[in-house]
């Protein structure tokens, strides 16, 4: 007999937002750049650029690294390209390269209404890994925030979606804290500000703690871009953060 916490931790999808795109607009066409701290040190820098693509899409491309001491305890290398479908904000897919201390994981990500089917290549192995997810509405993290920035984002409102960003499934809740100025250095905004929680889906379809992230705040502008401004996440390391350095818009 299948007890009341088995079928509640297997009846997750049920809580998830089933809302349409909002009819916030879109971002326009701009390339940024990030800096990440850990520990009081400046870790990482990234490069960002969102644009239109062929066919109606959106696409982000990015390409990250660590940077001075970081770099010297953790050699890491990350180019990434996404695409999701611009009038529903449905992820189409995801293209990732990772290079940690040598080793290089290349993951694709293929996006459909049923689910996601994702290969990974590691280092000199020939044959990848293939592994499929099968769920409705599921994201990658492109679009995870398209959709998300897309919402009214009322003060207090829930949103949860689920996001499959390279090989696991997780559960993000995402809670409208508020309203409030900040300043970042790229410059100052008026900004909302979200609470994240993650749970991972497990091998038997059921929600559990996600063992190396606790939680994390995040700021995006309070205005018709809605772009990410700021990210504090707890995690298993400490806190590492995420800031938006520079932005540039860009014609159509």
């Amino acid at each position: 007999m299948i007890s009341q916490e088995t079928r509640a931790a297997s009846n997750w999808p049920s809580s998830l937002t089933r809302d349409p795109r909002g009819s916030f607009p879109d971002l326009r066409p701009a390339r940024a750049a990030y800096v990440y701290g850990w520990s009081g040190i400046t870790a990482a820098t990234s490069d960002v650029y969102f644009h239109r693509g062929d066919q109606r899409t959106f696409v982000l491309e990015g390409r990250g690294r660590t940077v001075g001491l970081a770099r010297v305890l953790w050699r890491f290398d990350l180019d990434y390209r996404s695409a999701a479908n611009a009038e529903t904000l449905r992820p189409l897919d995801t293209h990732q390269v990772e290079t940690v201390r040598g080793k290089r994981v290349e993951t694709n990500l293929k996006f459909s209404d049923e689910g996601v089917s994702g290969s990974r290549v590691e280092s000199n192995h020939a044959t990848p890994a293939v592994k499929d997810f099968n769920l409705e509405n599921l994201y990658d993290l492109h679009s995870a925030f398209l959709y998300l920035r897309s919402q009214p984002l009322r003060d207090h409102s829930v949103y949860r979606v689920t996001v499959y960003p390279a090989n696991s499934a997780y559960v993000a809740t995402l809670t409208v804290v508020g309203r409030e100025h900040l300043r970042v250095r790229a410059g100052s905004y008026n900004a909302i500000k979200l609470d994240l929680k993650l749970q991972r889906v497990s091998k038997k379809n059921e929600l559990e703690p996600h063992r190396k992230f606790k939680r994390a705040t995040i700021w995006i502008s309070d205005d018709n871009d809605r772009l990410l401004l700021r990210i504090e996440s707890q995690i298993f390391v400490g806190t590492v953060t995420a800031e938006l350095q520079s932005v540039r818009f860009e014609n159509g």
